[in-house]
């Protein structure tokens, strides 16, 4: 398979099914409840309480509630059931991946010093996968009057038939828009109204009529990781101090096939297709970078207040695209013989490696209280906002039309965790609640995610053991195709999650 870098103008690109959009800004921006069994079992409510490994990605001052050194590792079990709703058929699919999603590791020092005010300092290494972008998810159903021709028409229309037809180009010379236009010239699913060079308009050889099958298979693997290395210092008994500075490590792939399928009256002449099937592969990879700081202040001895921010992460990303189609109908040749039926494979065997990227996504101020039971257990609570308005793709000359739409569409989204802990002698109780307001102005697109957990830990001295188990369901929309074909499917997405750490003092 050929390798190639696409020469391809952003301008043309912005609304693929894959060139970077919003939903794909979306994905990046948002991440998960991973991390420390403790931490999920909690609802992530640890702005405020710290001592936990994943308490450090909330408020980076947090490290300094650590009485000792300690490193740790978490195992999690990610169950996701997707149930999909299109033109009211009902089908279900799920994705279960078993992953190793954090380890870190922390120091404590004491300041020997009486006479400064500098009590006590830490610092840590911890990574995490912040979001597991492994998933699976099957639509299918009949849609009464959009076919996937139009998505090849909405491509094609203004673009030369001396472009795509092969006589003055090759497939990996074109423009992207000009290849959308090149597989459905190329599969007999367009064309052109006059066979000219300087032709630019086209029709559809899916026969009209409505009633199209359609089904659509989407899997993707792939992680968001994140490593963060952690400064912090205790100024007097009641302030802590922290600072974070976070590598993000993004490797995404997602293959879908689109199928769809009809059995309305074939044209008396020309080309009828009745059945299509478009693969499209997608590698997207990269790296980032953001920082935290935070502080936490003990008014009194039971209580504690925190208040964090977490800048915007800068990601550089390269994507890989692969596309193939293959159709079948009445006439697919050359010299067409509407009593024929046949079969007709597209495949340019090429990747186009589009121009790398910059996309940024929106920081997060995070306000935390805790008050603590002694030695008998805690209540705290998180609450949290993000932006999601402020996202942007850059070079921004290149990306105006997708950040003009994300800056209308999309809008700040709140945050609210609860977490308690009960202990009793060495065993400790744990519950949390969790909710997220949609990223989106229409609630819609995607809706509000919900969230609840609960687990246990068990001290046996110098090594601990948590469990937890967390649930969080959301609703949103997914469409097969940005354009031409733009109905979406509703996608009821649960998560299930159970995790293990084990912690080990030095």
């Amino acid at each position: 398979m050929k390798k190639l870098i696409a020469i391809i103008l952003f301008s043309t690109a912005l609304n693929s099914i894959y060139a970077q959009d919003i939903y794909d800004a979306i994905r990046f921006a948002q991440t998960d409840l991973n991390g420390t069994a403790r931490f999920k079992a909690m609802g992530g409510a640890f702005g405020a309480v710290g001592g936990d490994f994943s308490s450090l990605n909330v408020n980076p001052a947090g490290s300094l509630i650590f009485s000792n050194n300690q490193v740790g590792v978490t195992l999690s079990n990610f169950n996701t059931c997707n149930e999909s709703n299109y033109f009211g058929k009902t089908t279900s699919n799920n994705k279960n991946s078993l992953d190793i999603n954090q380890a870190g590791a922390v120091f404590t020092f004491i300041n020997q010093d009486k006479k400064s005010d500098w009590r006590k300092f830490a610092f840590s290494i911890n990574y995490e996968n912040a979001k597991n972008l492994d998933n699976n998810i099957f639509s299918a159903g009949t849609n009464p009057i959009n076919s996937v021709g139009n998505y090849f028409l909405s491509y094609a229309n203004g673009v030369p038939l001396a472009n795509i037809d092969g006589s003055n180009f090759y497939y990996d010379e074109l423009y992207f828009n000009e290849q959308q236009a090149y597989l459905g010239y190329n599969s007999y699913i367009i064309d052109p109204n006059a066979n000219t060079g300087n032709n630019t308009a086209y029709y559809t050889n899916i026969a009209a009529g409505g009633n199209y099958y359609q089904e659509n298979r989407i899997h993707s693997n792939g992680y968001n990781g994140k490593a963060t290395f952690n400064f912090a210092g205790q100024y007097t008994d009641k302030w802590l101090f922290g600072l974070n500075l976070n590598s993000h490590f993004l490797d995404y792939r997602q293959s879908s096939s689109f199928f769809e399928s009809n059995n309305n009256p074939k044209y008396p002449t020309g080309s009828t297709v009745d059945a299509v099937r478009f693969n499209n592969d997608l590698y997207t990879y990269g790296s980032g970078f953001s920082f935290q700081i935070g502080t936490i202040f003990k008014p009194m001895k039971e209580l504690r207040v925190g208040i964090s921010y977490e800048s915007p992460t800068w990601y550089r990303l390269t994507d890989e695209l692969n596309q193939r189609i293959s159709t079948s109908g009445y006439g697919l040749s050359a010299t067409p013989n509407v009593n024929q039926y046949s079969t007709v494979v597209t495949d340019p065997n090429t990747t186009m490696v589009f121009v790398p990227y910059n996309l940024q996504t929106p920081s997060k101020l995070t306000s935390s209280f805790a008050y603590i039971f002694g030695k008998r257990g805690l209540i705290s609570f998180d609450i949290a906002s993000k932006n999601y308005a402020n996202t942007t793709y850059r070079p921004k000359q290149d990306f105006s039309s997708t950040n003009s739409i994300m800056s209308n569409e999309l809008t700040t989204s709140s945050e609210v965790r609860i977490g308690g802990e009960y202990k009793i002698k060495k065993v400790s109780l744990r519950g949390g609640y969790r909710w997220e307001q949609s990223p989106f102005k229409n609630k819609t697109t995607i809706g509000d995610l919900t969230g609840y957990s609960a687990g246990f830990g068990y001290n046996f001295g110098y090594t601990k053991l948590d469990v937890a188990y967390a649930y969080a369901k959301r609703d949103y929309n997914q469409q097969f195709f940005s354009q031409g074909l733009t109905d979406a499917a509703r996608i009821n997405a649960v998560n299930n999650n159970i995790s293990v750490t084990l912690l080990f003092e030095l």
